[in-house]
């Protein structure tokens, strides 16, 4: 087994570091230290924390550009995006460390008791395991809301973004924040293990893929330790005879190729009742070849190479074997010439159950188009999915869609004419093998406190 962690950029092949492996002793001494910082911390005002996430927000700004450029190359997120997404960051921080003594203030309730209320205490060291996709958001979007309730995190990233990794402890460093508050273990997947089991720590949230999800849910489980678990997605957008196809077929084309087509909570599948489904197809088709694709840094290239060169090849060979099924391809489905692991937007419509396109995640810029008779038949397709974790409706009748995304679609996020997206003022999950718990809102903040009941006689 190799004793490094390697960067590779997924735009040009080349590789840009080497990051040592962490061996048991100072894995050791991050554990404990972030116990004792805990303990310290936990015992920090609210408006002492939100002084502290306010510094650290101010410091994600300063520097946004260099941290943009590392995840660019690190992982190829068009630059564009990842200043966005370092922006986002910042901002997430400046809403907790607003809104956090609010969520966090005691419940009074009303019982026998001369006085009795609902307290919210931090746990413990949350361990966050976070994927390469958003590099900064996934792992920001996380710790605001653990931090402010009062515990401390370690995080084990991705193994090809170690530098990211680094950067974000050094951006908590450069802020000012209480050693221990938050480190990061350069660790590869199968070395966590032992860190999930340590009675150091409290909690494990993770975001990752489903089979991820079930591995680390075992082993905290085993453990009784509590998780929040975002996993895979295959997002249906319905789309219905009245919906407004200018507007329908734009957002969806965005909503694929965000983070070049690399998220979550992407759109995925496009279920389009028979009456416009060929008029959505061919307006999709000829946005998708428009879409640029190549130098991430270039901020004319909408897309940029996927993370790696074998999630590239197992991406194409989801769609080649969806063809061999009978899917048609519209544009797209090859791999290009040349050094990175770039893929073109690509469509394929005919789509059907069995199908790769149909039945799994497609991580990348491939839109899957599946005919609906009625709308009936589009709200079965879209709940026909292992996964819930975001779904889109398009209508011109608010009402009817308000009721589907509200009442019929099995998802964690339900978005009426609108991409799915994650925002800091609402609660983030999923459901089925997408995973539970939630991240942001109040719901998010107190996912990681003791619920604690105080009675007083």
């Amino acid at each position: 087994m190799s004793n490094v962690l390697r960067s590779v950029n997924p735009a040009t092949g080349s590789v840009l570091a080497n990051y040592d492996i962490y061996d048991d002793a100072k894995v050791k001494k991050a554990l404990q230290l972030a116990h004792k910082t805990y303990n310290e911390w936990r015992l920090f005002s609210l408006k002492e924390r939100g002084v502290v996430l306010k510094k650290i927000a101010a410091e994600l700004r300063k520097q946004k550009q260099k941290l943009a450029e590392l995840a660019t190359a690190e992982m190829g997120k068009p630059i564009q995006q990842s200043l966005d997404e370092v922006e986002k960051c910042a901002k997430t921080f400046e809403f907790y460390a607003k809104e956090g003594p609010k969520f966090l203030a005691d419940e009074i309730v009303e019982t026998d008791a001369k006085k009795s209320y609902v307290s919210f205490q931090p746990l413990g060291v949350v361990l966050a395991i976070m994927p390469w996709n958003f590099p900064y958001w996934q792992v920001f979007r996380a710790m605001g809301p653990a931090i402010m309730a009062g515990n401390t995190m370690i995080l084990k990233h991705a193994s090809n973004i170690s530098g990211c990794a680094l950067a974000i402890e050094n951006v908590m460093k450069r802020a000012g924040a209480p050693k221990g508050l938050f480190q990061t273990l350069l660790l590869p997947s199968s070395q966590i293990k032992d860190v999930i089991a340590d009675p150091a720590i409290s909690a494990v949230t993770l975001t990752g893929s489903t089979a991820a999800g079930k591995e680390v849910a075992a082993i905290a489980g085993a453990h009784i330790k509590k998780q929040v678990l975002e996993l895979g997605g295959s997002d249906a957008y319905i789309v219905l005879e009245d919906a407004d196809l200018d507007s329908a077929v734009t957002i969806s084309v965005n909503g694929r190729l965000v983070n070049s087509g690399q998220s979550c909570v992407a759109a995925k599948r496009f279920v389009a009742v028979k009456a416009i489904r060929k008029e959505f197809e061919s307006r999709m088709v000829e946005q998708m070849k428009a879409a640029t694709f190549g130098d991430p840094m270039d901020r004319n290239n909408k897309i940029g190479p996927l993370a790696r060169v074998d999630l590239r090849d197992t991406l194409h060979a989801q769609v080649q074997k969806s063809i061999g099924l009978g899917a048609k391809l519209l544009c797209g489905g090859y791999i290009p010439e040349g050094p990175g692991a770039f893929y073109p937007p690509t469509v394929l419509t005919n789509v059907k159950k069995g199908m790769p396109a149909y039945d799994e995640e497609l991580f990348g810029p491939v839109a899957a188009i599946i005919e609906a008779k009625d709308e009936k038949d589009a709200i079965r397709i879209a709940n026909d999915s292992i996964y819930g974790l975001g779904a889109g409706i398009f209508s011109k009748n608010r009402k009817r869609a308000e009721q589907i995304a509200a009442k019929e679609l099995q998802a964690g996020n339900c978005f009426v004419n609108a991409f799915v997206h994650s925002d800091a003022r609402l609660p983030f999950g999923g459901v089925k093998q997408s995973g539970y718990g939630r991240e942001l809102s109040i719901f998010g903040i107190r996912e990681f406190v003791n619920v604690k009941t105080v009675f007083i006689n």
